[in-house]
């Protein structure tokens, strides 16, 4: 809800045992029962690495596994940020199949 006076947002206040909305300007509300407070957090979304299918067509380069240290690798890239952004590049490993990703 907002302030009719100044049009900011109003605040929750306990005065005198008594809950009410209030603003800065001094504005305070006369009843907090017509009032609903609600608060939406939202989850994060987590970057998920993106499984490809088809390796064999996936160029292969050399990069070190830190799983098990082999150094030959598949690559993709794909957008997962911004579009101002560098594209993050996924590399599988030819032998143990880890999946990382580097974002360089």
């Amino acid at each position: 809800m907002f302030c009719p006076k100044c049009g900011a947002i109003l605040m929750p206040k306990r005065e005198d045992n008594k809950k009410l909305l209030a603003c800065s300007c001094g504005y305070k509300s006369k009843d907090l029962a017509q009032a609903r407070l609600k608060e939406t957090v939202a989850k994060e979304k987590q970057v998920e690495v993106v499984d490809r299918e088809d390796f064999e067509s996936m160029p292969e380069v050399q990069a070190e596994c830190p799983k098990c240290h082999n150094t030959k690798a598949f690559f993709w890239l794909v957008q997962t940020r911004a579009s101002d952004e560098p594209e993050t590049k996924f590399f599988r490993c030819t032998k143990c199949k880890h999946t990382w990703r580097d974002y360089s």
